[in-house]
């Protein structure tokens, strides 16, 4: 089967309730605009930094997280550094029962073991039982993966969401919650009770949150600690290493150590 044919048959309701990949890419940047697939994803980072974003908000995959996108669900995706991952698409009724919006997931050993050897069968190879007892197995491991909090959810006010993008598309920016009242045309008692409302953080922490989310980007993409901080409005990089050994547990070069021992 060549790869024309394969990506009809995963976007295809028809043909196997579970389609497994895996995938290496040597490239430091790929963006694919928006898109949606007729079958639900399911995608694994084991090298790399994968951020997604659908009308929800943003969604950021560092090494060792998985994410879920339902069927049909319109979204970006941006890869950051050398990557190696793989994932599962879903048919429209095996999804039944998995989280009707996008999310960020945790997964242990069986898991990986499970997809790398779906991975291995032709698409359009004959289901065995081995291999139907398999993927009922790998089913239940997607349905009872844990929910992680690497979500940067998006207002939907149109004036919330406009400040929202202007921060995460400049986080070098430093101006104060007054002047970005001030900029949307809002008071600030509006602006941050709107968007507490509509994204259960404050202003603060939702702009911690994207910063936090470049920072894992540029880091991926081999930048040094000191570049990160001025790109991001840090005004020394120890206060940018400070805030990610607070959000993270330890400081930029020692995480980046631990996902790439673990992969």
């Amino acid at each position: 089967m060549d790869k024309s044919q394969f990506h009809e048959l995963f976007d295809s309701a028809d043909g196997p309730p579970l389609l497994a990949y895996a995938a290496e890419r040597e490239t430091s940047q790929l963006e694919i605009d928006w898109h949606k697939h007729v079958r639900g994803q399911f995608f694994y980072v084991e090298q790399g930094l994968i951020v997604t974003r659908t009308d929800e908000g943003t969604y950021l995959l560092p090494p060792h997280r998985a994410g879920w996108m339902p069927p049909g669900m319109l979204h970006t995706v941006s890869i950051s550094g050398p990557s190696r991952a793989w994932g599962v698409f879903v048919s429209p009724d095996a999804a039944r029962g998995l989280p009707e919006h996008a999310c960020v997931v945790g997964v242990d050993d069986v898991f990986r073991a499970v997809v790398k050897r779906a991975a291995t069968w032709a698409p359009d190879a004959p289901m065995t039982p081995e291999r139907e007892r398999l993927l009922a197995v790998l089913l239940d491991e997607i349905r009872h993966a844990p929910v992680e909090p690497m979500h940067l959810p998006m207002p939907t006010d149109r004036r919330l969401r406009r400040v929202a993008m202007a921060m995460f598309e400049h986080p070098e920016d430093t101006r104060g919650i007054d002047e970005w009242a001030s900029w949307a045309g809002l008071s600030v008692r509006t602006l941050t009770r709107l968007f507490r409302e509509e994204t259960q953080c404050s202003v603060a922490q939702w702009r911690q949150h994207a910063r936090l989310t470049r920072a894992l980007e540029r880091l991926a993409e081999g930048e040094t600690v000191a570049t990160i901080a001025d790109s991001l409005g840090y005004a020394t990089p120890s206060a940018f290493v400070a805030m990610f050994r607070k959000a993270f547990g330890d400081t930029p070069g020692r995480y980046l150590s631990r996902q790439a021992a673990a992969a």
